[in-house]
């Protein structure tokens, strides 16, 4: 792993026994020795913590920084908070397309101010999600700057993310209400005004995650980092967290039905899909908005089907094995995990963090994961899917993990 780039936690990391792989070019933890499966079902029922520095973020801004946005990025920022404008202090999230619809990256967009947004896209595309942006805007006043290392990101996530945070806060001033979902408040610079830490550094913080449950994605310069994910872990003990890797990060996600970007979205039309919210859709026919792709999508409406589905028990196959209908291949499997928080109950998914479970619930995890197929297919659609050591029978579904809660209402007051 010598060419791999370590994070500022990598020595943390390897001193507190994670397995380590490669992402994106980085040296990440896969997991720790509490193991994947304890580590997913915490963030489920008490609070994970995820070293999210290698993703990539950059700073947009000028008096063109808004057009340049709305020309590439999928989502209509003139209608994406509800029907009205994105404004400072929320944030928002689309696909960053190339001319023929493919996606070259998907990514969240926060805005700053006026004429300063944030745009956090996925590690290793720093570089080339610039460039792009660079050749799109050649004829905007707009700057792009790659903030990648320049910046940290972690992630804390899990119904008890709200108390441990606000163990580490000088003062609860900057959260005066309810918070909603994909809002921020503070800034990650020191010389701007911020979220504090009682340790003394700023932090910009996001209820944003890559769970599907309740938590916060917090910003802070690289000087801070390390005495912010110590702190958090010390705090948050008593609280039941647990430092995640990868291997409980893509279980959770894949339960909540949300894309790995290069692998469930990438080099085909992003067109009929589960997230189709992240597309300006104004009608069934048009879009609310034009955007660099935006006629190759119109134009591909029979292109490839992408589905979520489930499975009746906890066994897997590989990412690119057959899906058949019948005795027919259809396609193959993009994703494909088993999330450890949910079983049956009867015919009825539930979750750890279901209201009603069955005395004595010990979820023993159900397949799940993502299908690209050359048809449409109607919800519960049954199919198998077939790898070189098993055959795996699911159905395709609207919806995975019940109960979620990264929408839930908080206020730290």
């Amino acid at each position: 792993m010598s060419d791999l780039i370590p994070t500022l936690l990598t020595d943390w990391h390897k001193e507190h026994g994670a397995t380590l792989s490669g992402f994106g070019g980085y040296e990440m933890p896969l997991w720790y020795q509490t193991g994947p499966i304890k580590e997913h079902q915490s963030v489920i029922t008490a609070a994970g913590l995820f070293d999210t520095s290698h993703m990539s973020e950059l700073l947009i801004e000028g008096p063109d920084a808004f057009e340049l946005l709305q020309r590439t990025l999928s989502k209509d920022l003139q209608r994406c908070v509800g029907r009205s404008a994105l404004e400072p202090g929320r944030a928002t999230y689309g696909f960053l397309l190339t001319e023929d619809g493919h996606v070259l990256d998907d990514a969240i967009v926060m805005m700053e101010a006026k004429e300063v947004f944030l745009l956090v896209v996925n590690a290793g595309m720093g570089v080339p999600v610039a460039a792009h942006l660079k050749q799109q805007g050649a004829d905007l006043e707009v700057a792009i700057s790659d903030l990648t290392g320049k910046l940290c990101k972690l992630d804390l996530q899990g119904p008890a993310s709200g108390k441990i945070l606000a163990s580490i806060l000088a003062s609860p001033k900057p959260f005066k209400g309810p918070m909603p979902y994909f809002s921020f408040v503070g800034h990650y610079d020191h010389l701007q005004e911020g979220v504090s830490s009682t340790r003394g550094f700023s932090m910009m913080v996001s209820r944003t995650g890559y769970t599907g449950e309740f938590g916060f994605e917090i910003f802070v310069r690289p000087d801070a980092f390390v005495s912010l994910w110590e702190q958090l872990l010390e705090v948050g003990e008593s609280e039941g967290l647990v430092p995640c890797g990868l291997g409980a990060r893509d279980s959770l996600r894949t339960g909540a039905g949300l894309p790995l970007s290069h692998q469930d979205i990438g080099e085909w039309p992003a067109r009929n899909t589960p997230w189709e919210f992240a597309l300006p859709w104004k009608n069934a026919s048009a879009f609310s908005k034009d955007f660099l792709g935006a006629d190759a999508l119109l134009a591909s409406a029979d292109s490839f089907h992408t589905y979520l589905f489930i499975g009746s028990t906890g066994r897997k196959v590989e990412v690119g094995a057959d899906v058949k209908q019948g005795d027919e291949v259809i396609g193959s499997v993009l994703t494909c995990a088993t999330d450890m928080a949910i079983g049956l109950d009867g015919d009825r998914v539930v979750s750890l963090a279901s209201a009603e479970l069955p005395e004595g619930f010990t979820p023993k995890g159900l397949s799940c994961g993502i299908v690209r197929v050359d048809r449409s297919l109607e919800n519960g659609t049954l199919l198998s899917l077939q790898d070189k050591r098993r055959s795996l029978d699911v159905r395709t579904t609207t919806d995975i993990r019940p109960d979620r809660t990264a929408r839930r209402k908080w206020s730290l007051a």
